[in-house]
């Protein structure tokens, strides 16, 4: 950890959140999501994940392979949602600074679990499209595949607001779902705040999740924190 962070590079938040935007990082650059703390609440049970890992790695211009994984730490150690993906800009938009919408496209495999009946290996797909209704950031996602447990079909989707209300601070929503075949709904929603402390590159998060349907876990406390590193340094 010292060493990377003796290799600041650009870094954009994107936890705490379940989707994404449509923006990757630049060549030669890594980007760490590091959740260090999620407590989830379900019918008087609590589970603990520590940590959340999310690595991405600009490999060519508007392309990243992204690999994630997470640990349950209760009641007992497992490991949860690994998967392997890749991350592409399709039309150049808002987000790098040019007129229009941001629009990427993610897919990539899910990978077997220690889960009870998340053995086998999945597919995903996601379509994801960034704009600005002034002075909001939006972003929308959408798209499904077939999952570890039998390779049933689902489909996920979700929507992001970012609001700035300081340099260095951002208020963020999102609300979110996953259907799966023969199952119910898993849909919540999110209110966070992502800071920047320093000029450095960067940044913690917190945030509330509370489910809005009953398939999703009832409470949901998460912190964690973003930074980026060059792969060569200057």
């Amino acid at each position: 950890m010292l060493v990377i962070l003796l290799f600041p590079a650009w870094a954009w938040a994107y936890r705490p959140f379940v989707s994404t935007d449509a923006a990757v990082a630049d060549p030669k650059e890594f980007e760490i999501e590091l959740g260090y703390f999620n407590l989830e609440h379900t019918r008087r049970e609590n589970t603990i994940t520590t940590p959340s890992l999310v690595l991405n790695y600009g490999f060519v211009t508007n392309w990243e392979a992204v690999a994630e994984f997470s640990v349950e730490a209760s009641p007992e150690f497992e490991v949860t949602d690994p998967g392997l993906f890749v991350k592409g800009v399709l039309k150049e938009g808002v987000l790098q600074d040019k007129p229009g919408l941001s629009i990427a496209v993610e897919a990539g495999v899910l990978l077997p679990s220690t889960l009870p009946h998340e053995h086998g290996v999945g597919l995903e797909a996601v379509g994801i499209v960034s704009g600005r209704v002034a002075p909001v950031t939006v972003h929308v996602n959408g798209g499904g595949g077939l999952d570890r447990d039998d390779r049933h079909a689902f489909g996920v989707w979700g929507v992001i607001a970012e609001l700035a209300v300081h340099p260095r601070v951002r208020l963020v929503g999102e609300v979110n779902g996953e259907s799966i075949q023969d199952a119910r709904p898993n849909n919540s929603a999110l209110l966070g705040v992502i800071w920047q402390p320093t000029s450095a590159n960067l940044f913690l998060d917190a945030g509330v999740r509370h489910r809005i349907s009953q398939a999703a876990p009832e409470w949901q406390f998460t912190m964690g924190l973003t930074f980026g590193f060059l792969a060569t340094p200057p």
